[in-house]
């Protein structure tokens, strides 16, 4: 029935993934009883875990009342305000469906204000499933040259796609600046990640974003900042935690509480390109279930709770995490280490040092390492990605963080099968 027994293929793990039925705050218990705490929380979307009381008996009153209208709600201007309360650059917003669609969204509004075609993004960063945003995702060293190359990431890309995308190294003032300006009249948009998952979460430099910030001015190009997972690190996003100003910023996962959403945030005079008052706009822009009220109710009360403490509380239970395990690694000789970014972790199989794409690239070995910890960690009730990815949810406590953590050494200790 379904291509490869599965519809997304991130869960999937051998022999079968494990099938969930139901959430309970920070843990989930799949169709066979099993309750594990859940460390992805579908990757990074339910801040505050599954079910949370507030936004389920908002969601039962918003269900009775109508699921989706072709007119405009009440609930899309409350989470519209909300989220323009948060951040300094988010002056107006327009909602969509994925972060997928508000990143290829953003990347059509650059183009449309610039009248230029070619967008420049970082080498191995995860932007969505836009075929521009996603290329150079997983180039490795066969083909990423000196300077990065250009790769398609699924097969039939059109060379059309990798000659508009410009790939620069991540956190390398020099060369991004030098590849950058040699594509400067052509440039639409630099699109960035403050702390890019697929890197580890490791955060952008200070002198590398304010070279960004200054090229793009100099050379009329847009600033598109990501905060479609980093938006959870501070109640006004990554850019007010580590000072970006970016033009637009791109937003999903917990601006949803649960439910599909993305949203493109920016300046008015940035934002103007969606402006239909004025007759055909720069970008038209809509879809059937945008700004849909379930979905705007969700993220509303979500958004809501999500206070400063709530915020600092799971960021140190992402230190506390962090620490913890790299101790039991090193305790354990296990060849690995935990990065991340406020309540963002992820596990490499590797020791080196990570600063970028390619110093945090695994071999195929170090790549098994991580997925046999991961099997191994599921038996013992715990979920987290393949990859090595997990993100904390508000439900959990210090004692669940600590039982993690005493799993993986554990599991470390007893040696791994891979």
């Amino acid at each position: 029935m379904l291509p490869g027994g599965i519809t997304r293929t991130l869960p999937w793990q051998e022999p079968f993934p494990v099938y969930a039925a139901r959430g309970e705050g920070a843990y989930v218990i799949d169709v066979d009883g099993t309750r594990r705490l859940d460390l992805l929380n579908n990757f990074a979307s339910l801040i505050h875990g599954h079910a949370h009381p507030a936004v389920v008996e908002a969601v039962r009153r918003q269900v009775g009342n109508g699921t989706a209208f072709t007119l405009p709600t009440e609930q899309e201007v409350a989470l519209a305000e909300t989220i323009c309360g948060r951040a300094e650059s988010f002056e107006q917003v327009r909602f969509c469906n994925s972060g997928s669609e508000a990143v290829m969204s953003a990347i059509k509004a650059a183009r449309a204000i610039t009248g230029r075609p070619k967008i420049v993004k970082a080498e191995g960063v995860y932007h969505g499933a836009y075929d521009y945003a996603e290329v150079s995702l997983d180039s490795s060293p066969s083909n990423w040259g000196n300077d990065p190359n250009s790769i398609g990431y699924s097969k039939g890309v059109p060379k059309g796609v990798t000659d508009d995308v410009v790939v620069i190294p991540f956190n390398d003032v020099e060369a991004s600046e030098r590849i950058i300006r040699a594509h400067a009249g052509a440039i639409a948009a630099v699109l960035l990640d403050p702390a890019p998952s697929y890197l580890g979460f490791v955060q952008i430099s200070k002198p590398f974003i304010a070279m960004i910030e200054r090229v793009t001015r100099e050379i009329g190009a847009v600033l598109i900042l990501d905060e479609v997972i980093t938006f959870r690190s501070h109640t006004g996003g990554a850019q007010t935690l580590l000072g970006v100003n970016p033009d637009l910023t791109t937003l999903a996962k917990i601006i949803g509480g649960g439910f599909p959403v993305g949203a493109v945030a920016g300046r008015r005079e940035f934002m103007r390109i969606y402006d239909h008052r004025e007759g055909k706009p720069g970008l038209p822009w809509s879809g059937t279930f945008t700004a849909n009220p379930v979905t705007m109710t969700a993220g509303k009360v979500t958004l809501d709770l999500l206070d400063h403490a709530a915020i600092d509380r799971l960021n140190q239970l992402g230190d506390r995490l962090i620490d913890g395990v790299n101790a039991a690694f090193a305790k354990s000789s296990f060849p690995g280490q935990v990065t991340g970014f406020g309540s963002s972790f992820m596990i490499f199989g590797h020791t080196r040092s990570v600063s970028d794409y390619r110093s945090g690239y695994s071999t195929p070995e170090e790549t098994r390492r991580v997925a046999a910890l991961q099997h191994a960690l599921t038996i013992e009730g715990f979920h987290i990605a393949r990859t090595g990815k997990g993100f904390l949810s508000t439900p959990m406590t210090e004692a669940d963080i600590d039982r993690f953590i005493d799993a993986v050494s554990r599991v470390v200790d007893a040696g791994l099968e891979m």
